[in-house]
């Protein structure tokens, strides 16, 4: 079974109003790592999108709605990358943004942790993802990071 590791990292600036924050793509990060042949193979995806409603001392109000460019796939591989873009695998041309929507999310023991409980769609699929996180105060808003696993044959990957 092929287990696919991601973790973001997603720096958030504070857009007006209330505890609304969009993603910022500069300085965020949405890294994996997956075993291809008894070896680790490490890439990334850029674009980052969406919206972030998000107050700590309210996180049973928090939502997330963010995507990202999954044709911005990067493995430091260009034949490899063509080919994880190609309908075998991510079919981009297709499906061209990967989605993470919550669900719910609540305060973890420790604090500045939470947990958030996620539909994440890959290629038109959808699955219910559970994702442990941090929230980082910064002087522009919060950096969020997580990490959680995904078996990349859920969603045709």
């Amino acid at each position: 079974m092929k287990r696919i590791f991601l973790f973001l990292i997603a720096v958030v600036i504070w857009k007006a109003g209330f505890a609304q924050y969009k993603p910022a793509d500069q300085g965020s990060s949405v890294k994996f790592t997956i075993q291809n042949f008894g070896f680790d193979v490490n890439g990334s995806f850029t674009g980052l999108h969406g919206a972030i409603d998000f107050d700590p001392q309210k996180p049973e109000n928090a939502r997330f709605d963010v995507d990202i460019d999954a044709s911005s796939i990067n493995t430091d591989n260009t034949l490899r990358d063509g080919h994880l873009r190609g309908a075998s695998y991510f079919d981009v041309k297709n499906h061209p943004r990967i989605r993470l929507e919550s669900i719910k999310v609540e305060a973890d023991s420790q604090p500045g942790s939470y947990k958030l409980l996620g539909k994440l769609t890959i290629k038109n699929t959808t699955k219910n993802i559970f994702v442990p996180f941090t929230a980082t105060a910064t002087p522009d808003g919060y950096q969020f990071n997580g990490s959680f696993k995904i078996n990349r044959k859920d969603f045709s990957v």
